[in-house]
Order: structure tokens, then sequence, then C-alpha cells
């Protein structure tokens, strides 16, 4: 067998040497990395359970490792990628004393708090632990505009950044809780699938009423170009739980989703996805947020809207009567 270092797509001479590493589980995104790592020059070796999935790596100048313990020991840094956690640690336990002083960065998705729990099993075995949340498809990996976030380990993320600037070139540290990527990660993709779900009603409304989705695609950037100043605004209004009046409020915003509803109930369309937030604008203007703006809506996902909106930063005219919209 090739021993490590001597991969194909190594540092040519003069170069400073790149570093070893070994990836654990060949999914889809599993290849992806390795074969971003092997295209940069970094000896890779490679391990999936079923062995078949690592050929086409081995073609290209990637280390086969028959077992976990032999992929770990070829390199300093070692790199999981599989279903879950839960899934990671099966096949981490049995070599933990084989991973004790060297990196182990999980990209793996799963709960901060599974995270948190897989950190605290390294820690115990002598692992310096990284989490890392993909904010990136793999066709989107290696290039400098994917995102891969980090949090846990500084020392490792300080001595093995420009190895995990090779997967994504935005690599950054977020602190040392394990599980801080991680909730960035759900948070994030709770913004994305609810606005996929926006997106297919929005095209489902159109189309219902003989507008082409193709149609109406060209102009969604007319809204979507409107959320990073909104998201923002709103990020500091729900920190400070202070929220503003100098917009549209919410009392006009529930009159717009009624329009909405009753559109989408004239032409056959499923009114879920839109009932479900004018819910939690009705909520929030009953617990006393009607006269702010959409930001306060926050307070009822998080469980904390109910009629002390006052005391919570609303000014004391919150609660003086009806709106006039």
């Amino acid at each position: 067998m090739q021993q490590p270092g001597s991969a194909a797509g190594g540092a040519t001479v003069g170069q400073r040497p790149r570093t070893p590493v070994s990836v654990l589980g060949l999914g889809a995104m599993g290849r992806k990395l390795a074969r971003c790592l092997l295209e940069s020059g970094h000896p890779t070796t490679v391990w999936n359970r079923t062995p078949a999935k690592a050929e086409s790596l081995v073609a290209q100048g990637a280390l086969p490792a028959r077992t976990v313990a032999e992929a770990v020991a070829a390199s300093p840094l070692a790199i999981v990628c599989v279903l879950d956690c839960d899934a990671a640690l099966r096949v981490l336990e049995p070599v933990g004393a084989e991973l004790s002083g060297r990196v182990l960065v999980n990209l793996t998705s799963d709960t901060p708090e599974r995270n948190r729990q897989a950190a605290a099993w390294a820690a115990g075995h002598g692992i310096a632990y990284l989490t890392g949340a993909m904010l990136a498809p793999p066709t989107l990996l290696g290039n400098p505009e994917a995102t891969i976030l980090y949090s846990g380990s500084r020392r490792a993320h300080e001595e093995h950044e420009a190895t995990l600037r090779v997967l994504a070139g935005r690599a950054p540290y977020l602190g040392p809780d394990a599980g801080t990527a991680t909730v960035h990660d759900v948070a994030l993709l709770s913004l994305y699938y609810a606005g996929l779900a926006g997106m297919a009603n929005a095209f489902a409304l159109a189309g219902a009423q003989g507008v082409p989705a193709e149609d109406l695609a060209p102009h969604l950037d007319v809204i979507l170009s409107q959320f990073p100043s909104i998201g923002a605004r709103m990020a500091g209004d729900a920190d400070a739980r202070h929220y503003s009046k100098e917009a549209d409020v919410l009392a006009i915003h529930t009159s717009g989703l009624a329009h909405i509803i009753k559109t989408s109930q004239d032409h056959g369309v499923s009114t879920d996805v839109l009932r479900a937030v004018k819910g939690f604008v009705d909520r929030a203007i009953a617990a006393g947020y009607g006269d702010t703006e959409f930001a306060s809506v926050v307070e009822v996902l998080r469980g904390r809207a109910s009629g002390d909106a006052v005391a919570d930063g609303l000014s004391d005219d919150v609660s003086e009567g009806p709106f006039d919209v």
C-alpha cells in the first residue's frame, strides 16, 4: 500500500508539504470533501464501510484504508462525515485511543446537544474536536464562496485553518462550544426550508392563475434582495426585545396575509403555509404587539409572547386600544 504523504497530487518541489488528512465516510459529501483535498495536494486517506465507494478516489490518488484504525493512524487530521453523530460515534469509539493527540473534525449533521456530547467523548480521549456546519451543497464545496462554520477547539482551528479553507473558502471560527456551529446550522436551515416552502407556494399561486413559474422566477430577487437588510434590522430588535413602530406593523401584515389566503382559496391553492404565518402574526397581535414591526413575531416563536408585552420592551401605549389600519 502507498504510504501516507505519497499520494498523487502531493506538494511539488519547493512547496510547503500539505497536511495529510483522513476522510471517514464517503457519501456524496464525503467523496466531494476527499476530492477537494486531493485536488489541492493533500495526501488523503479514505475509509468507508462499503469499500467500493472509495474506488474512484483511489483512482485519483487517495490512499485506501482497510479499517478505521488504519485510516486515523495515517493522518494528524481526521474528518468524519456520516449520517449523524450516533453513526459517527459508532465508527469512532473503537479507535478513541488511536485518535488521541490528533484533530477530529465532525462534519456530520445533527443537533447542537449531540455535537456537545461527541465533543465530550473526544475530550475524554485527548482528541482536539471541531464541529463543522456545512452551509453548502456538495457541488459548491471547494469554492471560495462556500461556507463551513466551525466551533470547538480553537487550537485545532488555528492549526488547520488553511486545510479547512480548501473545503470551503469561508471557514470562520465561532467559539469553543462545539454546539455553536450546529446552532447556526439548524437556525439557518430553518430559514432555508421555510424559504423553499414560500417559493413553492408562490409558484403554485401564480400557476393557478396562468402565470408560469419561469415567468415569476426572474422577479424573485425583488423580494429576496431585501432580506439581508431586513434581517440585520430584525436581528437587532430581536436581541434587544424592543420592536420598532416605524414601518409596516403587524396589524397591516395580517390584512395582507388575509388577501393572499383568500386569493389562494379562490384558485384551489393550499393555504397551509400562509395560515401558519398568519397564525403567528395573530398570536403576536393578541399579545399586544400589533403596532410593532414583524420582528416581534420572534416573541411568539420563543414562546414568550403574553400579556406582559409592555414589560418586555414595548412603549406604554401598546395596550391603549384597537389599531387603525
